[in-house]
C-alpha cells in the first residue's frame, strides 16, 4: 500500500510539473497569435466580461472590427506585397537610431515600429467613407508587419538591429496599406457577422468574453493562452480573470489550465517556477527509486 501511495505522490508531482512547463512555454509567447493577432495598444484596459446580457450587448459590429481587421490582414497578405520604399526606411532609421544613441536599452522594436507606422493611419483614412474600418485595417497591417520583423530579433540584439527591423516592418506595412485597406474592405461585412456571433456565443458560455479597450478579442485556443500572451508581450493584466492553480494533496491531484499555477505537497509549499518544481520532482523520483531498491 505504501508503494502505491509513493507512486501516486510521484505521479502527482509529474502532473504538476507538466502543467507548469506548459504554462512557462505559453508565458514566453512573443506575439499575440493566441489572441487572434488582434492589434492591442500598449497600456490597453482588458476585461473578461462574465456571461450576461450586458456581455452580449457589448458584441457589436464596432467591437469586432479589430478582430476582423487582424483576420483579414492575414488573408490579404498574399495579394499585397509591394516593395519597401527606401526613402521611408532611411527616414525611419535616422529617427530611431537617434533614440538608440540617447537610451539604447529603452528601445522597443515592436512599439517603435507600430508607432512609426500608425502615424500614417489617420492621414491614410481621413477621406475614407468607412474611416473606422479603414483605421482598423491600417493598424492591423502595421501590427502584422511589425510582429513579423521584430519577432525574429532576439532580445539580446543591439539597439541598431532592433531599429533596423522595426523600420523594415513599418515601411513594408506602409507600402502595402492601400492594397490591404482595399482588400479588407470587401470582407468586413461577412467577417463582422461571423466574429460577432462568436462573441455572443462566448458571452453565453462558461467563461464569458474578453474585451480590450472595448474591442472583442477572439482567443484562438483559450483565454488562458491569450492572457499569457498579453502579459508577456504588453504586460497587461486582465480584469476579472483569475489565475487557476493546480493542487496536490494526499493521493489526489487537481489542476486547471492558467497563466500561473502552484503545487502543494503535504505540508510543504513549493513555488510555481518550472525549474523549482523540476527540482522537487527529481528529488521525489530519487526517493522513490531508493525506496524500491530497499
Amino acid at each position: 500500500m505504501k508503494k502505491r501511495h509513493a507512486w501516486l505522490f510521484g505521479g502527482c508531482a509529474a502532473v504538476c510539473l507538466m502543467d507548469m512547463l506548459a504554462v512557462g512555454s505559453s508565458a514566453r509567447a512573443q506575439d499575440l497569435s493566441a489572441c487572434g493577432d488582434i492589434h492591442i495598444e500598449a497600456g490597453a484596459e482588458c476585461e473578461l466580461v462574465p456571461p450576461s446580457l450586458e456581455c452580449e450587448a457589448a458584441c457589436t459590429p464596432l467591437s469586432v472590427e479589430a478582430a476582423c481587421a487582424a483576420e483579414l490582414t492575414a488573408s490579404c497578405d498574399g495579394m499585397c506585397s509591394a516593395e519597401l520604399e527606401a526613402s521611408c526606411d532611411a527616414a525611419c532609421y535616422a529617427e530611431c537610431s537617434g533614440q538608440c544613441e540617447v537610451d539604447p536599452g529603452a528601445f522597443d522594436c515592436r512599439a517603435g515600429c507600430q508607432g512609426d507606422c500608425e502615424a500614417e493611419c489617420s492621414g491614410q483614412c481621413e477621406a475614407s467613407a468607412g474611416s473606422a474600418g479603414c483605421e482598423a485595417s491600417c493598424k492591423a497591417t502595421c501590427s502584422g508587419e511589425c510582429d513579423a520583423e521584430c519577432n525574429v530579433v532576439p532580445p539580446s540584439a543591439s539597439c541598431d538591429a532592433k531599429c533596423e527591423a522595426g523600420c523594415q516592418g513599418s515601411c513594408q506595412a506602409q507600402a502595402n496599406l492601400d492594397c490591404q485597406i482595399e482588400c479588407q474592405a470587401g470582407g468586413f461585412a461577412a467577417c463582422e457577422g461571423r466574429i460577432q456571433g462568436g462573441c455572443e456565443a462566448a458571452c453565453m458560455g462558461d467563461e464569458g468574453a474578453l474585451f480590450c479597450d472595448g474591442y472583442y478579442v477572439d482567443p484562438r485556443d483559450s483565454i488562458d493562452a491569450c492572457a499569457a500572451a498579453l502579459q508577456a508581450v504588453l504586460d497587461i493584466e486582465i480584469e476579472g480573470y483569475a489565475e487557476a492553480s493546480g493542487e496536490c494533496s494526499g493521493n489526489s491531484c487537481s489542476a486547471m489550465a492558467s497563466a500561473g499555477a502552484s503545487c502543494s505537497v503535504g505540508v510543504g509549499q513549493r513555488s510555481g517556477a518550472p525549474l523549482g518544481l523540476l527540482a522537487v520532482f527529481m528529488t521525489l523520483s530519487a526517493a522513490l527509486v531508493a525506496r524500491r531498491v530497499k
